[in-house]
């Protein structure tokens, strides 16, 4: 579950759920906290989305007869920022750094390294010439990633 404050009055709560097929992303309007409407979508595999909730948080907004003309121009303003999650970015760049304090040697650093930013993000594709480069090339690079994942 995770809400959404677009002001003192309009907040939406959102949540994701399994169904038979798939998945479905409901959002839930709620004016000065209380629960106006909901939506949902259903979905069978993952969405091209800036941020998580945002195709279902449109169609709230497109949806819904209880907003003013100006309070739906907040929202979809609102909607269309970067609302990422990055808490667990900045987790995992700590786990990842950890690595320099448990290991020994440069290779079991960066073998650290790797395999937490590996567990840490879903999706996250390590080149393929990656075994060819030297332990320094490794280290640069991976200290990078932690770094800017923990600017997040």
């Amino acid at each position: 579950m995770r809400k959404f404050d677009i002001n003192e009055r309009i907040s939406i709560v959102c949540e994701a759920k399994s169904t038979r097929n798939g998945f479905k992303h409901e959002a839930t309007l709620l004016l000065n906290g209380t629960s106006h409407e909901t939506v949902k979508i259903c979905y069978l595999n993952r969405t091209w989305e800036r941020y998580e909730f945002q195709s279902v948080l449109s169609k709230l907004i497109e949806k819904t007869t209880a907003l003013s003309e100006d309070e739906e121009k907040l929202c979809k303003a609102f909607i269309e920022g970067d609302h990422t999650d990055w808490s667990g970015f900045r987790t995992t760049s700590m786990v990842a750094k950890m690595g320099e304090l448990f290991c020994d040697n440069q290779k079991d650093k960066n073998d650290w390294k790797k395999r937490m930013l590996k567990a840490g993000i879903q999706g996250l594709d390590i080149p393929e010439d990656w075994d060819s480069l030297d332990e320094d090339t490794k280290e640069a690079r991976l200290n990078a990633v932690i770094a800017e994942l923990g600017r997040k």
